[in-house]
């Protein structure tokens, strides 16, 4: 009779959760919170549901995925899906795999199902090949009071000047980053970790406490932008081999003279952030980018690992350089979720398929202006990958 009674409960509980999320999806996109005051959505949200502002986004995340996933969507609304799962398919099912990723995911705890999504991108296949340097590893502590209260303030903190939210992965990066501390003199890269990258494959890899780990090649292109480098320290290059001092691409005078002139300020607006930061070129260097002050901006990790992911832009025209979200609204306001999504999805796309940065920026922004705003994602790459191709050939001719 009890279990019963949970077996109801549970088909009820996952209802509720698909009801939710539309509702929340409804209420951010009216803005219900200005007609009560509040400062932001998620600070509304908080104080009905009690939800942190993480959750809030999840949640968003997920309803905006569900408009996109059908058959997930009528599972979580007839409770043979539960939202524990739905959560964790939202992140790689696509129209084309989600009855795929369905199936695979029935019968499974909801451990297994984050095993299964961990390191594979939208669109992929259960049975893909994990990439290197996307599997997601989890961390757990237990710790007293006064270490939660601590850490709770400073993750508030970096919050804070970053002035949006960050998920979990930016904020203990930043933290981490802050720990570390960056370099005495401004002139050196602010990168002091140690990257081995495959000349082959690029395939990268950070040596931590003596044990090397796949990163993503965002951490490779990031490096590249402000690095200091060994030339003989790559795989499987003897030790006489390695140079006996590293060089660094930017001249250490260059590099003071951009920091001062942004202040020793990440350039995002509203961004706080003064440690640890990173300069960036907004001509890649694969694309013609120099090392000149012209062509260089401070920004913090995060933002600069966002430029780098797709999901922040960054152009120069004649007012100067200008920051939008993915989908290019104006950094700093309320971006379309999915329209950015499909937009991070196809920069990832291109960029993994070879394309330069640059190139697959312009085409992306060309798309913004002339395809549909809910163009579907493989819509959106085909009409990139033929502007893409036509420039290719025109450039070998």
């Amino acid at each position: 009779m009890t279990h019963q009674a949970l077996e109801t409960h549970a088909k009820t509980r996952a209802r509720l959760d698909f009801e939710e999320g539309a509702l929340l999806l409804s209420a951010q996109q009216l803005e219900v919170h200005r007609h009560f005051g509040y400062g932001s959505f998620t600070e509304y949200v908080e104080r009905l549901l009690g939800y942190a502002p993480r959750v809030t986004h999840d949640k968003l995340r997920v309803a905006e995925a569900l408009q996109r996933l059908p058959e997930t969507a009528r599972g979580l609304q007839q409770g043979t899906v539960k939202y524990s799962h739905a959560r964790e398919l939202t992140r790689v099912a696509t129209p084309e795999t989600e009855e795929i990723w369905v199936k695979a995911a029935s019968g499974r705890t909801v451990r297994e199902v984050e095993k299964l999504v961990s390191g594979r991108r939208p669109g992929s296949l259960p049975d893909s090949p994990v990439e290197p340097g996307h599997e997601r590893h989890v961390l757990r502590f237990n710790v007293s009071g006064e270490t939660l209260a601590s850490f709770r303030d400073a993750i508030a903190m970096l919050q804070r000047e970053a002035g949006e939210h960050l998920d979990h992965d930016a904020l203990l990066l930043l933290l981490a980053r802050h720990v570390l501390g960056g370099p005495v003199d401004d002139g050196r890269a602010s990168y002091q970790v140690a990257l081995e990258v495959c000349e082959r494959c690029q395939r990268a890899r950070q040596l931590a406490d003596g044990e090397l780990i796949d990163v993503s090649p965002t951490v490779t292109a990031m490096a590249d932008c402000d690095a200091q480098r060994l030339p003989g320290a790559r795989m499987g290059a003897s030790a006489r081999d390695s140079p006996t001092r590293a060089t660094q691409d930017v001249p250490p005078a260059v590099r003071r003279a951009v920091l001062r002139r942004d202040r020793r300020r990440c350039r995002v607006p509203g961004c706080t952030h003064a440690r640890f930061l990173d300069i960036h070129h907004v001509m890649t260097k694969a694309d013609g980018g120099d090392h000149d002050a012209g062509n260089l901006i401070t920004l913090c990790g995060a933002h600069h690992r966002a430029i780098h992911e797709g999901t922040l832009m960054v152009m120069e025209n004649e007012r100067g350089l200008v920051f939008s979200h993915a989908d290019g609204t104006p950094y700093g306001s309320a971006p379309s979720a999915a329209s950015s999504l499909v937009h991070t999805r196809a920069f990832q796309a291109l960029r993994g398929l070879g394309f330069g940065e640059a190139d697959v920026r312009r085409v992306l922004a060309r798309a913004l202006q002339e395809l549909q705003p809910d163009a579907a994602l493989e819509h959106r790459l085909r009409w990139c990958l033929e502007r893409l191709t036509e420039r290719t050939c025109q450039k070998a001719s």
